[in-house]
């Protein structure tokens, strides 16, 4: 029983070192400075930490399997792809799947906007064009091709 405590602690840890990061870690919420400077260090760390937690899980898993019984050989599967999703998770920036590119930015009149007045927004102006870029909506794309009087430009948050 000593080592199917041992496993699920491995467990535990593998899984731990991936989810703390990312609940800490979310785009367009606040995040306390030292949470998420303990969240960065989590995440900068637990590719090689989790790697180790499914490595010892594994090893746990083969010297417990023979003598186990079925509802410990569940515990033990259950665990291992636990462990081993948040091992192949850890090396994933997952962050990255919230971001999609801008396939061609749509603009509105000023006046038809549904911005509200504290709302920030990047301004570009190129002889007599204007535009506007909601930072509300850069955070999720980070990149904008455009066009403005002719010119092409890149706008990025």
């Amino acid at each position: 029983m000593f080592a199917l405590g041992v496993f699920l602690a491995c467990v535990l840890a593998g899984v731990g070192l991936f989810f703390i990061p990312a609940f800490i870690i979310r785009p367009f919420r606040y995040q306390a400075p030292r949470s998420l400077g303990l969240a960065m260090s989590i995440a900068q760390h637990s590719p090689w930490w989790t790697l180790a937690a499914a490595a010892a899980a594994l090893l746990l898993t083969l010297f417990l399997w023979r003598g186990s019984l079925l509802w410990q050989r569940v515990v033990l599967a259950l665990g291992m792809v636990l462990v081993a999703g948040a091992a192949t998770m850890a090396r994933i920036d997952y962050f990255e799947w919230m971001f999609h590119p801008v396939a061609s930015p749509g603009f509105t009149a000023a006046s038809d906007s549904n911005l509200g007045d504290s709302e920030m927004v990047m301004a570009v102006r190129f002889g007599s064009e204007n535009r506007a870029y909601p930072i509300r909506e850069m955070a999720y794309h980070h990149v904008v091709n455009d066009s403005v009087a002719g010119t092409p430009i890149v706008v990025t948050y």
